[in-house]
């Protein structure tokens, strides 16, 4: 993945998270929303394109072919899927340097049935992502003369699972709850890492996957607004501010929910133990609120058109929606997300003999989360968990193997 459009995505989703983490349980992806945003910018004019290539953070003249490339590395990374869709009313007539840039992927007519239309984009967003999103976020009408949509859906196994125990919460905001805990030891000390932003300290797990995907679990001060803990994650992830790891951090409590110190042990080796919750979230983003944030205001303003690169008829985007859900539990994470916009007018005692560092990291309050591709540091989706799940909620096991062998065939083939 080009290092430019990587830090795009990567600003998009900063700017969003300051948004859209208010506190309540949220998953957002910036990698979803930021390929088509860049395929109207290519066909708009007028302050529709400036208020685009703002938001996107490059020229709107290699917008599209930055998309296509995106969507293209995204779709090559092991357990990750991407697909785009694109529907046009049947009289809307394209104008071909435009269209022939559109990525590889899916397309169709739209009948002006609403029912027929809507199953069909429905149908579509569910295989697209394995069940997980099961309607097309926007709604289709005889009013809308084409639909533009991004599928992305994410599976990553951990190198190392979680054990997975019933517990209660018996401080904070979640004190007295029963929930699903999930708990791991390893040697691993530098997992564990804390940044120091301008808002306050944060506390950084990495849980590595499989493939080439983790997943950052963020813990900030108690007090500190969500969205800016996981502003200060992302920037961390990215590599935009320093961070310390726990091998070199100071004995005591140098980070939030973080206490390290020194231990007698059976073993040599320094130790991390880490206890956090298993969760699952979902969200829906309208996303012309707020429009300027994805460049989208002038663009939604139906009094007249915005992208003749698209096509001679007056354009203007009518509704711009993302369904997303994640979901984190003892072996593994998964996360999808469908973004569309839609065009209209571990018994014995042992021997103690070595004193070694110890250090010990807990997630039990509201925290965020990303998922972040290994390689690129490109932050493929965030979000915010309000609320622990508790044991009995959690019964994906079937589905999940089920999804892993399609996606294992669909390898081989």
């Amino acid at each position: 993945m080009k290092t430019q459009t990587v830090r795009a995505v990567n600003a998009l989703t900063s700017h969003w998270a300051g948004h859209a983490a208010d506190g309540t349980g949220t998953v957002f992806t910036a990698a979803g929303v930021w390929p088509l945003l860049a395929l109207l910018a290519d066909g708009a004019a007028g302050p529709a394109r400036t208020e685009l290539e703002q938001a996107l953070g490059i020229p709107a003249d290699t917008a599209a072919e930055a998309a296509r490339e995106l969507l293209t590395a995204l779709d090559a990374v092991r357990g990750l899927r991407a697909a785009t869709g694109f529907w046009a009313a049947r009289d809307l007539l394209l104008e071909e340097a435009w269209s022939a840039l559109l990525p590889a992927g899916t397309r169709g007519a739209l009948t002006g049935d609403a029912d027929t239309d809507r199953k069909a984009l429905d149908a579509w967003a569910a295989e697209r992502t394995d069940d997980l999103i099961e309607q097309m976020p926007v709604p289709v009408d005889e009013e809308t003369r084409f639909v533009l949509a991004s599928a992305l859906t994410l599976r990553t196994r951990w190198i190392q699972p979680f054990e997975a125990w019933t517990t209660e919460i018996d401080e904070g905001p979640w004190a007295g709850q029963e929930v699903q805990g999930l708990s791991r030891s390893t040697t691993l000390l530098d997992r564990v890492r804390v940044a120091r932003a301008p808002g306050g300290p944060v506390t950084l797990l990495e849980v590595v996957g499989d493939g080439g995907v983790d997943v950052h679990l963020v813990l900030g001060e108690p007090q500190a607004p969500p969205g800016r803990t996981l502003q200060a994650g992302i920037a961390a992830v990215t590599r935009a501010i320093p961070s310390t790891d726990a091998s070199l951090l100071p004995e005591g409590n140098p980070g939030p929910g973080l206490r390290i110190g020194s231990v007698l042990s059976e073993r040599r080796e320094d130790r991390l133990n880490v206890s956090t919750v298993a969760f699952e979230v979902t969200a829906d983003h309208d996303l012309l609120d707020p429009a300027a944030l994805f460049g989208l205001q002038s663009a939604s303003d139906t009094r007249t058109g915005h992208f003749p690169g698209i096509s001679g008829e007056p354009l203007a985007v009518g509704t711009a929606r993302q369904s997303a859900v994640a979901r984190f539990h003892s072996e593994g994470f998964e996360a999808a997300a469908v973004t569309a916009i839609g065009v209209a007018v571990g018994c014995a005692m042992p021997r103690l003999r070595y004193r070694v560092r110890q250090a010990q990291v807990a997630f039990n309050r509201p925290f965020g989360f990303l998922a972040v591709h290994r390689t690129s540091r490109l932050v493929l989706a965030a979000g915010w968990v309000a609320d622990a799940l508790p044991p009995e909620e959690w019964d994906h096991e079937a589905e999940e193997a089920e999804a892993w062998a399609k996606l294992d065939a669909e390898e081989r083939d």
